[in-house]
């Protein structure tokens, strides 16, 4: 089996958007990958020719044990990628995603091994990920939560946050929302937006839709 970067690139959504949460057809992938549906038609038959998904009911698409060997692979390499940009390189936190996204195609085997000898295997990536795509239901089992559904005068830890939206990532930043920020809901406007107050001080608004993007540990009043 030939393996093609348009492959690759497939199969690390297929595991991102179940990691997310998705029930994955086509459209799901359409979506994410921003190509066409006879495009993404094309790549289910090509994949599923070549043993690396099966199409279930109701056309989900599940990654077989080959498929997910591969994604696993490619997300391994792009969050030593990221890592690198950042803690060698000092890139800004919200660009390594996309930079990462162009080069984990190219890293040899030999490279990603001396990345990871070099960066190890145990620290988060600049979004706050560890090295595979965790689901919501490990997120929660670990006492995660998204930060929309924490309470007026609630305060929490940012842990991770949503990478694939740059966008969002340069708003966050501009509020001082990343990984190990102390965030408090100040007050819950309309159920359209939160007021916070990040790491004490600085205040501003988010939606919460973006805020569902954002997964914090709640920290425990003071007794």
């Amino acid at each position: 089996m030939q393996i093609t970067i348009s492959k690759e690139n497939y199969l690390k959504a297929i595991a991102e958007a179940e990691a997310d949460g998705e029930f994955v057809i086509a459209a799901t992938l359409a979506r994410w990958l921003q190509v066409s549906a006879p495009a993404v038609t094309m790549a289910i038959r090509r994949l599923k020719r070549d043993g690396c998904i099966s199409v279930e009911a109701e056309g989900r698409i599940c990654l077989t044990a080959a498929g997910r060997d591969i994604a696993n692979r490619l997300l391994h390499r792009h969050y030593l990628i990221e890592r690198m940009l950042s803690e060698v390189f000092g890139m800004e936190w919200y660009k390594v995603h996309d930079e990462a996204e162009q080069l984990e195609h190219a890293v040899s085997a030999d490279f990603e091994k001396k990345l990871a000898e070099k960066l190890g295997a145990q620290a988060e990536c600049p979004h706050g990920h560890g090295l595979l795509a965790e689901t919501r239901e490990q997120r929660r089992a670990r006492g995660l939560m998204p930060l929309d559904e924490l309470p007026a005068g609630a305060r929490a830890t940012v842990v991770s946050v949503f990478e694939r939206d740059r966008k969002l990532l340069e708003h966050l930043d501009g509020l001082g929302i990343r990984p190990a920020a102390a965030v408090e809901i100040v007050a819950r406007d309309s159920g359209e937006a939160l007021r916070l107050r990040v790491d004490g001080a600085r205040e501003g608004a988010l939606g919460v839709t973006a805020a569902g993007r954002v997964w914090v540990r709640r920290q425990e009043k003071a007794v």
